[in-house]
């Protein structure tokens, strides 16, 4: 494929493409799995379980704080308690759990090539985030220390909406100020980048092998460039 030459602007999805969680799971860090245990919940009824706990969780999604993010969290964790009776959990254990999922940002991990592409990136291009995520996404940039190098944010959470959703881009584009054809948008899923290219926005699918290995994988898509880190995007920029 041709390099990417008219370029001014890229925005970057967190999970899979900057980050991942070492637990394999955005919804159950380590601690989550000592009582909810990894054999349990991978039981097909109960992974049934935890779609429909995971759409309750998503539904009304516009959020503006931790403390709430935490009770929406809280409330997913003691549903699955209640429908698993047999794990035996308190609500201590569901508080303990919850507090450590909202606000232990250890449960999150750079990529070792992320900081030295935004390095790489900054003050050639705007930097842009276009991210599914909750308001501790503040607080996990800051502790990763690497919020500094994004000139805006779009969040589903400040939209109540989440990609492909038209509106995720357009407010990223709005914000970035530059046309779409001047803009990236790297991400790990297909169909997200599939809709940022709906949108005029070149496409770029992410398949970092670590992330694939925890999350499971996704196949190329036919016409969008792909890389398999994140520093495979300065070879695609012209």
């Amino acid at each position: 494929m041709k390099k990417l030459s008219t370029i001014k602007g890229i925005f970057f999805d967190l999970g899979g493409t900057l980050m991942y969680p070492p637990s394999g799971s955005w919804l159950f860090p380590e601690l989550a799995y000592k009582y909810f245990p990894r054999e349990v919940m991978g039981r097909p009824e109960n992974i049934e379980l935890v779609k429909r706990a995971n759409a309750e969780l998503e539904s009304n999604h516009l959020l503006s704080t931790t403390k709430e993010e935490h009770g929406r969290f809280a409330r997913f964790y003691g549903a699955l308690a209640g429908s698993l009776p047999e794990l035996g959990l308190t609500d201590r254990d569901i508080r303990e759990i919850t507090d450590d999922k909202v606000y232990n940002m250890s449960n999150f991990r750079i990529f070792d090539d992320t900081v030295e592409t935004l390095e790489a990136l900054r003050g050639r291009y705007k930097l842009g985030i276009i991210s599914d995520n909750w308001p501790s996404v503040w607080d996990m940039l800051a502790q990763m220390g690497i919020e500094k190098y994004f000139d805006c944010e779009t969040y589903s959470f400040r939209l109540g909406v989440f990609k492909p959703s038209p509106a995720m881009y357009r407010d990223a584009l709005e914000k970035m100020g530059l046309p779409p054809e001047n803009t990236l948008f790297v991400d790990d899923l297909p169909g997200n980048v599939l809709g940022a290219q709906k949108m005029g926005i070149n496409p770029v699918l992410i398949r970092h092998p670590v992330h694939m290995a925890l999350m499971g994988g996704t196949q190329p898509v036919e016409g969008v460039h792909s890389i398999d880190r994140i520093s495979g995007l300065l070879d695609l920029l012209d």
